[in-house]
């Protein structure tokens, strides 16, 4: 059974003595520097050109990946003092004894979701999608005898998650540990502790993707140690249960993705206001002062009222069924999302099929993701191939000229061909969607 005096631990990649939390600062607590950290990392402020669902929009309402990762994480807070409450009048020996406050839990979750989609490459999900594609069925093909299996499933299954995880934790030279974050927020932040072989092995929530690539194993290994945390893989296979806060990590994203996506569709015209009302109503029958709503003038407005009070339904509703479930959580017998349990599913699924249908498969979106797929694929394509003939010792002038194109800290030298090219794809997915589209350009000659 995992115990919260461990999942709570202030620790930092490189500390040599114990961080306790009755002699922290709390003006300058280490959770919430965490968040800061966070906030001020360029990965971070790149999001800003990141497309959340209308990729490359120049309509000013619609969300960025910024603008989501900030709500998110405001959920989180939400979710995770409004837990921290429960869990210390639960557990009175956490702030009697190790000096824990609710507001820990808050700023723990608020700063996983804050850098909860910091490792997704540009346009989306179809981002992710195009880097696996191009060593599945493009140029990439040619790498994969030079790779064990579960480097090569890194590449050909890429995943945000996991790049997230080596994008905050990551050493390089002179820049131990990247952003030094607590093993707190870390536990947090892995919404699916396991590497990417063997693919879903189970249907358990943890086991739905995976969450670091074999070159972040041995950091892997020893956050998930100091946390606690319980292997469920045999053998050669690493795999873990969740760490509970990263329950309501993942809470935050669902609720705010199901609810604000539908809002930037009725806004984008996309979704008609008759036809959201009859959706958001099922939310928030047992909160609505109809008399607020009815003097609302405007489609923006109305909307805006439902969403605010369906993501607190969501909240309250997400906080029961943790507490409710929450020492199975700690032994690790809870294999599903908190919103699976929610006695709201069918409503959320509902909005999220017509989100899928009217938003999601517009044409508008349709047509970013086609452009992604070429932009990233190129991209790759010309990147590891010179990047590897470099490092071979058999770079054209061409691929001399290339490689200028390449921030400095992405010059580094890497020594196996898996790690070259999970260098390449870590330097693309970190591109903002105007500077994919951008290089793409110059790349081709159109620019």
């Amino acid at each position: 059974m995992m115990q919260w005096e461990q999942l709570l631990s202030l620790k930092r990649q490189g500390d040599t003595s114990k961080r306790l939390r009755k002699e922290q600062d709390d003006t300058r607590l280490g959770f919430e520097v965490d968040y800061d950290r966070v906030i001020f990392s360029s990965a971070f402020r790149s999001l800003q050109d990141k497309t959340q669902v209308i990729p490359l929009s120049k309509t000013d309402f619609v969300h960025t990946r910024l603008t989501h990762s900030l709500e998110v994480s405001v959920v989180g807070r939400s979710l995770g003092r409004l837990v921290g409450k429960k869990i210390l009048e639960k557990y009175p020996h956490l702030s009697e004894i190790h000096g824990y406050h609710m507001n820990d839990f808050g700023a723990i979750v608020a700063a996983a979701a804050l850098a909860h989609d910091i490792g997704n490459p540009p346009f989306g999900h179809s981002g992710e999608k195009a880097i696996g594609e191009y060593f599945k069925t493009g140029n990439g093909q040619q790498f994969k005898e030079k790779l064990t299996d579960k480097e090569w499933q890194d590449l050909i299954d890429f995943e945000g998650n996991a790049n997230g995880f080596s994008v905050v934790s990551s050493s390089r030279e002179g820049v131990e540990g990247a952003l030094r974050l607590t093993y707190a927020t870390l536990g947090a932040f892995m919404k699916y502790p396991k590497e990417s072989l063997p693919k879903k092995p189970t249907t358990k929530i943890c086991d739905k993707k995976y969450g670091f690539f074999q070159q972040d194993k041995d950091f892997f290994k020893e956050v998930v140690s100091e946390l606690g945390l319980i292997s469920n893989k045999t053998g050669n296979d690493i795999g873990y249960e969740r760490h509970p806060l990263a329950y309501l990590v993942e809470s935050a994203d669902d609720i705010c993705y199901t609810i604000i996506d539908f809002e930037d569709g009725i806004n984008l015209g996309l979704i008609d206001e008759e036809f959201a009302l009859e959706y958001l109503i099922k939310l928030v029958k047992n909160t609505i002062d109809t008399k607020k709503y009815n003097e609302l003038k405007t489609t923006e407005d109305r909307i805006s009222y439902l969403r605010a009070l369906a993501i607190g339904s969501l909240i309250g509703d997400a906080v029961n069924v943790f507490m409710e479930n929450e020492e199975l959580i700690l032994k690790g017998e809870f294999p599903f999302a908190l919103t699976d349990k929610s006695q709201y599913k069918a409503q959320m699924d509902d909005i999220i099929k017509v989100s899928v249908k009217r938003i999601y498969q517009s044409k508008e979106v349709i047509e970013k993701e086609v452009m992604g797929y070429n932009v990233i694929s190129s991209l790759l394509d010309v990147f590891c191939t010179a990047f590897n003939n470099k490092m071979e010792g058999n770079e054209s002038n061409y691929d001399k000229i290339v490689l200028k194109l390449l921030p400095e800290r992405f010059l580094s030298e890497q020594e196996s061909i898996y790690q070259r090219l999970l260098h390449i794809c870590h330097f693309v997915s970190l591109l903002t969607d105007g500077k994919a589209l951008e290089l793409y350009k110059l790349i081709k000659g159109t620019a």
